[in-house]
Parts: structure tokens; C-alpha cells; sequence
């Protein structure tokens, strides 16, 4: 029997700032680009059973804002799979999450959603840009793994691992990181893994896993500058399949507006041969 394909959201990188915190390093309305994403994901048809964030859920780590975030993600009625950036702050986030005041481990969980085992990981590093992970975390992939040795695994990680040689330092994890994730996934059924961080809309294999980037709720880098990184205003979401077959990801620009050019009616589309 053929298993029914499983409807996912992904979101990234939303940078949020609580309008009371007057924010210096906020370059966008992010309560405004939250509050658009949360309008078209309640659109969506059919509608996703799920939602990931994949970190840097606010900008400056602080609760008056985490706090915003979930109340506004709540208005979406769906379960909220969250990770931790390097924006982040561990006791900050379970504070206002878990209820976990005086909590400053990393953050990484499992849950299980329509047949599909998904794990997350904590690479926030406190104080710096790049990706981490700790051995304890290691040692809970491994267990999950190696206790449910058949079920499809989605991975859910802020930095990627490290994928080209040319990579900044700060845009993953280390190569001694990524190099004992590979072994620890090494003959497990990884369907694929989600990622933020690098603000750019992104499909690419690293060692036959697929790994699929948003670029996020804030801005865009555009790839196409020279030595230079220049920030677009440009912003979107990701509706996310998982099949049988595997994982499939259609982006979805939110901003900038783009004008439209005409419409097809469903009934046109059913009749092409």
C-alpha cells in the first residue's frame, strides 16, 4: 500500500525583532514578513500538516520576541518543529518554549510525523557564526538512528555541513563536524536534510543526501556579486512533499511582489494532452 504523501512547510532565517526593541541591526519589517508568510501558508492547498523552522527565529535573542513568534505561529494552528541559529539564545528560546528558564543546553529533539522520523539538531554556537555539534548530540542521532534502523529520516539543521571546499568558515559546520555526520548517517534511509543560515533558495546532494536551503523571512543574498555580498529585499517559503519516492521542495517568493501576466483556469489545464 502506497503511503499518502506527507505536506510540510519550511520557513528560515525570520530574524524577528519585537517593534518595542528598536532593533539596530534590523534591515526589514520582519514582523510584517512573518506576519505575509503566515497569510499564504493558511492559503495553501492542501494544506501542509507541519511546520519547520529552521533558527535564527529572532534577531538579537531576546524574549520579547521569541515570545512574538510563537504567538503568531500559533495563529496557524499547525505543530511547529523549531531549530536554533546562531542568532538564537538557548535559555532565551526555553524560556519562553519550554518553560525552561535557567536552561542553556543546546536544543535538539525527534518527533515523528506521518511515518517520516525528523530530527533536529542545535548548531548554534554561542557567541559565534558557524555551526557546531557536540558530542551529545552525536550520540542522540546515533541512538534514534540505530533504534528506528528502517524509518526515513528528515534532518533539521541551521548550518549545513560542509558541502564545497571553498565554503567560508561561518557558512556550516566545521570539516571535522561534517565529516562524523557523514559517518554517523552512513547506511540509514536519510530522505534529506533541511537547512537555513545562507539566505538563498538552494537544492544540492552532499554525499547522495539531498539538502534544500530557503532563503528565508529577512533578506537574500544575491549569488550573482562578484567578492562581495550584496542583500536583497527578496524573501520566501518552501512547500515540502515527502513521498515514497522522496523529498521534493517548491519555492515560493514572497517579496518582492511580482506583477502577474495572466491566469489559467483549471479547466484549460485538465483538457492540455
Amino acid at each position: 500500500m502506497t503511503a499518502k504523501p506527507l505536506n510540510f512547510i519550511h520557513i528560515t532565517d525570520m530574524h524577528l525583532s519585537h517593534p518595542d526593541l528598536n532593533d539596530p541591526d534590523k534591515h526589514a519589517d520582519t514582523v510584517a514578513n512573518l506576519q505575509l508568510a503566515i497569510e499564504r501558508i493558511s492559503e495553501l492547498l492542501p494544506r501542509p500538516e507541519f511546520v519547520i523552522a529552521s533558527g535564527d527565529l529572532v534577531n538579537q535573542g531576546d524574549v520579547a520576541s521569541y515570545q512574538l513568534v510563537k504567538e503568531m505561529l500559533e495563529e496557524l494552528g499547525l505543530p511547529v518543529v523549531y531549530a536554533l541559529g546562531n542568532h538564537d539564545k538557548r535559555r532565551e528560546f526555553r524560556q519562553v518554549f519550554l518553560a525552561e528558564p535557567e536552561n542553556d543546553a543546546p536544543y535538539f529533539h525527534r518527533i515523528v510525523q506521518g511515518g517520516l522520523q525528523i530530527v533536529t539538531l542545535d548548531t548554534s554556537q554561542p557567541g559565534r557564526v558557524s555551526g557546531g555539534l557536540c558530542d551529545a548530540q552525536f550520540a542522540f542521532l546515533e541512538q534514534a538512528l540505530q533504534e528506528h534502523p528502517n524509518q526515513p529520516t528528515l534532518l533539521v539543521l541551521h548550518h549545513p555541513p560542509l558541502i564545497e571546499e571553498d565554503t567560508l568558515p561561518w557558512e556550516s559546520l566545521s570539516r571535522k563536524d561534517s565529516n562524523r555526520l557523514m559517518a554517523t548517517l552512513k547506511g540509514y534511509p536519510i530522505v534529506g536534510m533541511i537547512c537555513g543560515h545562507i539566505h538563498r533558495d538552494r537544492t544540492c546532494h552532499w554525499h547522495g543526501i539531498p539538502i534544500q536551503f530557503s532563503c528565508g523571512l529577512y533578506a537574500s543574498f544575491d549569488v550573482l556579486r562578484g567578492p562581495y555580498m550584496l542583500v536583497d529585499e527578496g524573501i520566501g517559503i518552501v512547500f515540502c512533499t515527502y513521498r515514497e519516492t522522496g523529498l521534493s521542495a517548491t519555492f515560493i517568493p514572497l517579496l518582492p511582489k511580482h506583477k502577474s501576466l495572466g491566469e489559467i483556469t483549471q479547466e484549460r489545464l485538465q483538457s492540455f494532452d
